[in-house]
């Protein structure tokens, strides 16, 4: 009998396996058993919340024990088959230089040891725009293959954020990855900010939105337009669904959807979209494993998109396009 999720699996083999073009792997496996506490609750903590509760993990971890985070995941993703990847590295005044330097060393592990093709890139939780803050994303320039961004980390100033980032990229001449619109709510924007931006700086093809989640939340006029504007600033994706499945309820009125990168649009609106695994059995997943074969079916059945063809395009060859290895 014919199996289409034997068949999918084996075109994506046969296309050098999957490339993981999303994730956090020096907080992979950080969870505890106090993040269960149901008095410490630091798994049900809001999104934003999370991005001070990870400081927890990120005062106490050595270099060595991320280097041991780094490295664990990176196995359990050599174990998958995939061969190229991409992990946002904490790059600010909490971390200090022990998460970048450890994922470094991983680098070049994943090399030597695992045949294994490790990008990385500067997670900014505490924004770029506060002075401090500024300085170590600029201090990590040199050593990220990927500038990565967090508008909302900057709330208010999210132009801002953005304008400094894509400055650096034209300085450095290296490729933008930026989370948005994360919040599943029609209130959010800024995928639509970046792609102005990219235009205004004249860097189409170098950027990468990574979730996009409120993009569905939104009407489809407004989606329609915003797929043409990524379209003309050559904006590509990257969808990280097990990550997103769980987005909170609100009572904002939205067009029903699913809290999923609507990749049933986007890839007919001729848009570039990759597949990453995002967080790893942490504060923010506990329970994810990073198993991008399951990425993929979330995304495929969230959407009703079974274009076979297509998905192993977003398993495998999008994902090198996105991080700039074709």
């Amino acid at each position: 009998m014919w199996n289409p999720l034997t068949k999918l699996s084996g075109l994506i083999s046969g296309q050098g396996g999957f490339v993981n073009a999303h994730a956090h792997f020096d907080r992979a496996y950080s969870v505890t058993l106090n993040d269960f506490n149901s008095t410490q609750g630091n798994i049900n903590s809001q999104l934003q919340e999370k991005w001070q509760l990870v400081d927890r993990f990120k005062k106490t971890a050595t270099e060595d024990i991320y280097f041991q985070h780094i490295s664990t995941a990176l196995q359990l993703q050599h174990e998958q088959g995939i061969r190229n990847c991409l992990s946002f590295i904490d790059c600010d005044s909490v971390a200090g230089e022990r998460a970048l330097k450890a994922a470094i060393k991983a680098k070049e592990y994943a090399g030597k040891e695992l045949k294994m093709r490790f990008l990385i890139a500067c997670q900014t939780l505490k924004g770029v725009v506060e002075p401090e803050a500024r300085k170590w994303f600029e201090k990590s320039l040199e050593f990220v293959d990927i500038i990565g961004g967090l508008p909302g980390a900057d709330a208010g100033l999210e132009e801002q954020h953005l304008n400094i980032l894509l400055q650096a990229a034209k300085e450095t001449n290296k490729r933008v990855h930026v989370h948005v619109d994360q919040l599943n709510s029609a209130t959010e924007k800024e995928t639509e900010l970046l792609a102005r931006k990219v235009i205004e700086y004249g860097l189409e093809g170098k950027v990468t939105a990574v979730h996009g989640i409120s993009i569905a939340a939104h009407s489809k006029n407004y989606r329609m337009e915003l797929y043409k504007l990524c379209k003309d600033a050559d904006l590509s994706f990257v969808a990280c669904p097990t990550a997103w499945i769980d987005s909170r309820r609100n009572e904002i009125f939205s067009p029903t959807h699913n809290s999923i990168t609507p990749i049933d649009e986007m890839i007919p609106a001729g848009l570039t979209v990759a597949l990453g695994s995002d967080n790893i059995c942490d504060i923010y997943k506990p329970f994810a494993d990073g198993n991008l074969l399951t990425e993929l079916r979330v995304l495929l059945e969230a959407t009703h998109f079974y274009e076979m063809d297509e998905l192993v395009k977003i398993a495998t060859l999008n994902g090198l396009k996105v991080m700039g290895l074709a």
